[in-house]
């Protein structure tokens, strides 16, 4: 049975919330008087004053919180669920010792409460595996964070994923009362986004199993899914600097700093390079190919390379019952690493029985009109008319055309190997199936990738990538993922998820090693057999 203490480490133990609410309630009345003197002198500090006012009304309302919290702790039901909780953890767990913890709420008040800490077993027949991590059983039960309430670290995590930085989100924080270091706010949105991305890896390694439930979300359903890379900095392992000598002359003066200036000690550095995270959105559509309005979509994303996020999208599919979709249209730019891996998403996911329609975005595939066109030298008033041209054959279908006429120009510049490619890339999607537009007008899919190109720059580019802006890649991976949930409008459904998984499995760790999912690996395996 723990204990709830208010206002320092030793005080009394807090044994009602009708205690706590007297307490409030003499806080307020106390300040009461001087609130009303101020205004009436100053009507001006109105808005300093509704700060004020807002502050105490949190402190209150976190004593009350304190209070609830006592109440329920000292319930056989509660010793009861605790007992249940520790006996059906995912690994072994010794009874345990009680720890005294510090913990802040939403308002900013801290409070101390007293846990049963339980370490995992290291020993004996049941013991845990080498990666498991204790558990505070009491905090368990009400799904704490790391010396947080459940609110304050979804919320300290939402402004840190919002805001354009963490230095921002203090600041933010620190208006609403809530006065937090940056190294505080950090540590709470990055174990914030671990626990999601532990969840994803759960529920991946579930799916790899058969153990993951098909949900009904899709049901019936027109769906999109849509996949493309972005671009984020990300830094490496942490290097001392070379330190070069300054330069003297016969004289033994530096050459090249000025009289009296000393030349600054180089500093320790580290290599940053451009890595592409992977990202897919999945979305219900309508008959002219356009989200449907009052449904949220999909997204994920991945460091972890093109087979990875192909086996996301899989296990995505199978979750929301893509299986029992009216039909999946897949829409991408001309990545090889796409197209190469559909054909396995469909199979691992279970998808063999839905009509499964493949589209390449007309706004790239114009693009390399564009390109090809471009390599001829020709003069913007000479090319426009052409592109104009190509352009609307193209959308009517008429991709063979285009390619016709794009060949009788290359017989004209036989060594423009520029102008081939792009002949090869249109000739290839087309005899693919992937440029017949009026069907797909018809059918009522979409022809563009426009909801993936606005994913990546909400998800990852307003935060992940900037000027002077590096990522060490498990931080990068868990803001992606952060922002993904918040900005579809599941990051409190999937928060309650991860804090159930958490209460059953304590550990962190979110890396995996995806499956081979191109089709080219298939073939290379087919041929060696």
């Amino acid at each position: 049975m723990g204990d709830v203490l208010v206002n320092q480490s030793d005080a009394p133990p807090v044994e009602s919330a009708e205690e706590m609410v007297g307490q409030f309630q003499a806080e307020l009345l106390t300040a009461l008087p001087e609130w009303k003197k101020r205004l009436a002198e100053n009507p001006s500090e109105l808005g300093e004053l509704e700060h004020e006012v807002h502050a105490a009304f949190a402190r209150g309302a976190d004593l009350l919180i304190a209070g609830l919290l006592a109440i329920v702790m000292k319930q056989a039901t509660f010793d009861e669920g605790c007992e249940q909780t520790r006996r059906s953890h995912g690994y072994a767990l010794r009874r345990g010792r009680m720890r005294q913890l510090q913990i802040r709420l939403l308002g900013g008040l801290l409070i101390w409460i007293n846990s049963l800490y339980c370490e995992p077993r290291r020993s004996g027949q049941w013991k845990a595996p080498p990666s498991a991590v204790g558990l505070y059983v009491e905090l368990t039960q009400f799904g704490f964070g790391k010396a947080c309430s459940p609110a304050l670290e979804s919320w300290v995590t939402r402004q840190a994923a919002l805001c354009p930085s963490l230095e921002f989100a203090v600041e933010e924080l620190t208006r609403q009362g809530v006065r937090m270091n940056i190294k505080t706010v950090r540590r709470i949105s990055l174990r914030c986004g671990s626990g999601l991305l532990a969840l994803r890896k759960h529920e991946l390694t579930a799916w790899r199993e058969g153990k993951l439930a098909a949900g009904s979300e899709l049901k019936g359903k027109r769906v999109t899914v849509q996949i493309d890379g972005g671009r984020t900095k990300i830094r490496q392992a942490m290097r001392e600097a070379p330190r070069c000598a300054e330069e003297t002359n016969e004289e033994g003066l530096v050459v090249e700093n000025a009289p009296g200036r000393s030349k600054k000690r180089p500093r320790r550095t580290y290599p940053a390079d451009w890595r592409e995270p992977r990202l897919m959105t999945i979305f219900v559509h309508d008959e002219h190919g356009r989200m449907e309005k009052n449904t949220r979509a999909t997204i994920d994303g991945t460091f972890l390379g093109p087979d990875a996020i192909s086996e996301l999208i899989a296990m995505h599919l199978h979750r929301l019952g893509a299986s029992e979709a009216a039909s999946i249209t897949f829409v991408a730019d001309g990545a090889r690493w796409i197209w190469d891996r559909i054909p396995t998403i469909v199979e691992a996911a279970g998808l063999n029985a839905v009509p499964i329609h493949e589209v390449l975005d007309c706004c790239h595939a114009a693009h390399h009109i564009s390109l090809a066109l471009a390599s001829l030298g020709l003069s913007d008033k000479e090319r426009m008319p052409l592109y104009r041209h190509y352009r609307t054959l193209l959308r009517n279908g008429q991709w063979r055309r285009v390619v016709e006429e794009l060949s009788e120009l290359s017989q004209l510049h036989p060594d423009n190997d520029k102008l081939l490619t792009e002949i090869a890339y249109l000739e290839k999607h087309g005899e693919a199936g992937h440029l017949k537009y009026p069907k797909f007008r018809q059918q009522g899919l979409p022809l563009g990738s426009g909801a993936i190109e606005s994913s990546i720059r909400r998800v990852i580019n307003l935060r992940l990538k900037g000027n002077g802006m590096f990522w060490l890649e498990e931080s990068a991976e868990a803001m992606l993922q952060i922002r993904a949930q918040i900005l579809t409008g599941r990051w409190d459904a999937r928060l309650q998820e991860m804090r159930r998984l958490l209460a059953h499995d304590g550990r962190l760790d979110w890396s995996w090693e995806p499956r081979p999912m191109s089709i080219k690996n298939e073939r290379a395996a087919e041929n060696v057999n």
